[in-house]
Order: C-alpha cells, then structure tokens, then sequence
C-alpha cells in the first residue's frame, strides 16, 4: 500500500470509528407520554416538492426528464392540495430552493393552505460531494430563498436524497433549526447528538419503507426496472401505520407530487388519510408541530 494511500476501514484505529458513528448520533427519546388532545398517535405526511431539480442536479438538460419533474407542479400539487384540503390534514413540503424559485406561486399557495414550508437543498445536491464550506453557503441561501418567497419562517430541513455529510450537523446547529428530517436510528422522534453532547435538534425519522421513491422510480435505461402496484404500496404504508398506532408512536411519511400524484397512485394517500381518520384518535400534524410538541414534553413542559 503506498505510504498515503488512506487506511482501510479494518485498519482504522478504534477512535476513528468510534469518532465516525459519534458525528450524528441518536440520544434520548423524545416520544412523548402523550399526544395532543389524547390522540394514540401522530401523522406527519411530508412532500419533497424536487420538481425539475434532479435532471439539473445531474447536469442534464434533457426536456424529457425535466418535463418529469413539472409534473410535479402541474399536476401532481394541485391533486395533492385538493386532497390534503378535503380532509383538514396539514402537511410539511420540503422544496430545493431551485423548485421554490421556479414556481413561487406554488410555495405561497401552500403556505396559504396552512402547510409547513421546509429546506431540502438548493438544487438537490449530493451533500457528502461537498466541502463544508459550499453546504453551508447552499442550506442558509436556501433558507433565504424559501423564507423571502413564502414570508413564513423556516424552521426545519430534509436532506436531499437524505445524503448526510459530516459536516450536516453542525450546519444545522449553526442555522438555529428545530429539527431535522433525514436519520433512521428510529421509528419515534429522538434529540441528536453531536461527539456525545446533546444538540437541543429534534430527528424525525424518516425510511426508504416509508417513500413512495424506492417503489414507483422508473429507469428506462436500466436492466432493472422496479415497480410496484399502487395497492401493494399501500399495503406497506397501511402496516407502518398500524404499527405505529399499536405503539403509541409517530407515522411519518415521504411522498413525491411527480411520483404519488399521479391518477393510478393518489389514491393510495387518500386511503391512508381515509383509514387513519376512521381510527378517530390520530393527530394530523405538520413537522414543525410534532418537534414542538416533543421538545417541549421532554423538557417537561405540557404545551
């Protein structure tokens, strides 16, 4: 091995991978004893409003898959408005700035709808190919950006593609935030932990299980062609749900307007708000709302 070539990870000494898994860690648990109005559980349904952003994040001006992401716009929000508005269920929208720039009508008619407006990059760029420098100077503009367009205060973040760098964290602290989206140490929310000091951020966890992504993405120049049926996804979805209702927890959500609002796979929202309405004891909330409620029931104040 040449003298600086670097070490492999069976060679790291134990303070290099101890210091590794210590970065972004997760600390207490911040399920709450209860929920709001005594519901069982919570449900935070999210969009990542990527739009046009990933051909561009890639370098690729192909109108064919630039026109893919305007689907999202010029279909995809105004069913998914429709429908969030048809059974009073508030949701957080997580927009690249470059979406927010592109359709800043979009953003305010979901801030009027009373939605939770969040950060998911400038143009969703890979976080771990940037130097801490640059993710700081794209997060905060973003925040500007979303901030100016929507006049509402940003107060939350989800990670493009959830692509964590080791630099995310601290940025996030630096900025203020109230929590983050992107981390998967657990169903229920937890505070972050930074080198074994606590954050004061709250995770809201989300999972690859719980986005609609990994099962509709569709590469026409791959041998591999995932798909899933509509009723199948919902099966999933439904089971996640129940699980977190037995237990008392948190069911949150990742959707795509141009991947779930299409015709064949709207429906699998609507039924999912249609079943956790029939329960009568889950609280609807915005990401912002459910970090709230559980910083504040963990430090043992009851509102």
């Amino acid at each position: 091995m040449p003298p600086d070539a670097p070490l492999p990870p069976w060679r790291w000494p134990e303070s290099r991978w101890r210091a590794a898994v210590g970065r972004a860690r997760a600390g207490r648990s911040l399920h709450p004893a209860t929920w709001p109005g005594g519901a069982r559980c919570a449900f935070a349904i999210s969009f990542d409003a990527d739009h046009d952003t990933i051909p561009l994040r890639d370098g690729d001006e192909s109108p064919m898959r630039i026109s893919q992401g305007h689907y999202g716009n010029r279909r995809g929000v105004p069913r998914i408005r429709a429908l969030l508005q048809r059974h009073g269920v508030p949701a957080t929208f997580f927009y690249p700035a470059v979406s927010a720039l592109l359709y800043p009508e979009e953003l305010r008619g979901i801030v009027a709808d009373g939605h939770e407006i969040g950060i998911h990059s400038w143009i969703h760029e890979r976080n771990t190919h940037l130097d801490a420098e640059t993710e700081m100077d794209l997060t905060s503009r973003a925040r500007d950006v979303l901030q100016d367009i929507s006049r509402s205060p940003v107060v939350g973040i989800r990670t493009a593609s959830w692509d964590f760098s080791v630099a995310t964290l601290p940025i996030i602290r630096q900025m203020g935030l109230l929590y983050d989206s992107s981390l998967m140490a657990d169903d229920d929310p937890y505070e972050l932990m930074q080198d074994g000091e606590a954050t004061g951020v709250a995770e809201l966890p989300p999972e690859w299980i719980r986005d609609d992504a990994v099962y509709f993405n569709f590469d026409r120049f791959s041998a591999l062609r995932p798909y899933t049926a509509p009723r199948d996804v919902l099966d999933i979805f439904m089971a996640e749900f129940q699980g977190a209702h037995d237990e008392g927890g948190l069911f949150l959500l990742t959707l795509h307007p141009h991947i779930s609002g299409h015709r064949s796979r709207i429906g699998v929202i609507a039924s999912l708000l249609e079943a956790a309405r029939r329960k009568g004891d889950v609280w609807f909330a915005t990401h912002e709302q459910v970090a709230t409620w559980c910083m504040a029931q963990s430090n043992g104040k009851t509102s």
